[in-house]
């Protein structure tokens, strides 16, 4: 079998990329013919095409990357398979997508969404996105990189550090998080409260905010907005930092650094809905809270990010759910229950270690993706 992936290549630290880089790689360990290029870059795939001839293309994306992931290599001969995530409402595409013979997706939670919004649930297939357990795996607390890490955040030795990593960290739950922290008071130890943001103008104005209610709640001064740069290479090290990973999000097809900070070793706290049902076993490898609440939308208004020449009003004949608001008190539950007990954290993340690399590592999900093509479109 030789595989072409598309995604944005060489890789950024993003989600996407990341996905793609991963998946390329386990298909190169498990001993299969692969070349990785970026999705936009249409001479080079092109140049693949013609020279390469691989069986299936394969893309990371979500509806809206439809030209570069299935029209494009449809257009010079080739088996396109999307490997999609989860992005609103899909607007478009909806006729190319259902002729498709397979379309994978990061989670049951997205194939539900792509069902809803007309894809038929046949050609779907449930592929989890990998994680390198070699690199996220756990280290000694007292390892000097680790030590080094916490330092670097301003942690002192007697403080639990709990982090979150995303674009913005509303998106990731933190404003429950931080409600939920002031709440509880002084049933917690002393902590400190990292949010992991990325220096964008999106990221400052939702960090404003975010650091406006920390303030409002009077816990400005244990919440930190880490806005550096930094390379994946840190990641690992940052997760190995902190006590507990708190990220109950308010949209997530999957939860990369939720599944990463499993295989770190550390427990998380997340939400009980979406992709997290995949990738998180409540009382097990996590403490999930309940929905809390929905918020619900009635119509959109799309343009030509979403395919059309002008703004089209979209009404839907059922209400559609677009964001999740995690339980704050059952968050500040799981926060007293796991920030009280070292026993129960060593618990919990000695479980996500072990789920983590028997289920999502690149390697084995590399093969799964091999097995699904073979059973589905017979190419070996």
């Amino acid at each position: 079998m030789k595989v072409l992936v598309l995604y944005d290549y060489p890789p950024t630290p993003g989600g996407l990329a990341t996905q793609g880089d991963l998946l390329y790689r386990g298909l190169l360990a498990n001993g299969v013919e692969a070349h990785a290029v970026h999705l936009e870059s249409a001479l080079e795939k092109q140049w693949y095409y013609n020279w390469f001839k691989p069986d299936v293309v394969v893309g990371t994306g979500y509806w809206g990357h439809t030209p570069q992931l299935v029209l494009h290599p449809q257009k010079h001969g080739m088996t396109a398979v999307p490997w999609l995530v989860a992005d609103g409402y899909i607007a478009n595409y909806q006729n190319v997508l259902n002729e498709l013979p397979l379309i994978l997706v990061t989670s049951h939670w997205v194939k539900e969404m792509y069902v809803r919004d007309g894809i038929s649930g046949n050609s779907i297939e449930v592929l989890p996105v990998g994680c390198d357990t070699d690199t996220f795996r756990p280290y000694p607390k007292d390892d000097p990189k680790v030590l080094a890490a916490r330092k670097a955040l301003a942690i002192q030795p007697e403080e639990q550090l709990l982090l979150t990593i995303g674009g913005d960290a509303a998106s990731k739950g933190a404003r429950e998080v931080m409600e939920a922290l002031a709440i509880a008071g002084k049933d917690l130890p002393p902590w400190k409260y990292v949010c992991k943001v990325w220096p964008q103008p999106r990221t400052a104005l939702q960090s404003n905010l975010d650091q406006k209610l920390a303030e409002q709640l009077g816990i400005s001064n244990n919440v930190i907005f880490q806005t550096s740069i930094i390379s994946r290479d840190f990641i690992p090290y940052m997760l190995n930092a902190c006590d507990i990973y708190a990220a109950p999000s308010r949209l997530e097809g999957f939860g990369m650094p939720q599944v990463e900070a499993g295989s770190c070793g550390k427990p998380v706290i997340g939400i009980k809905a979406m992709g997290m049902l995949d990738t998180l076993v409540d009382n097990e490898t996590a403490l999930l809270a309940g929905v809390g609440q929905k918020i619900v939308v009635n119509e959109v208004t799309l343009g030509s990010e979403s395919g059309y020449e002008e703004n089209r009003r979209i009404v839907f004949e059922e209400p559609r759910t677009v964001d999740y608001r995690a339980d704050v008190t059952d968050i500040k539950d799981a926060l007293i229950k796991l920030m009280n007990s070292t026993e129960l954290q060593e618990q919990l993340g000695s479980a996500a270690r072990k789920r983590v690399a028997e289920n999502f590592d690149y390697r084995i999900v590399a093969a799964k993706f091999v097995k699904i093509i073979n059973e589905r479109l017979q190419i070996y």
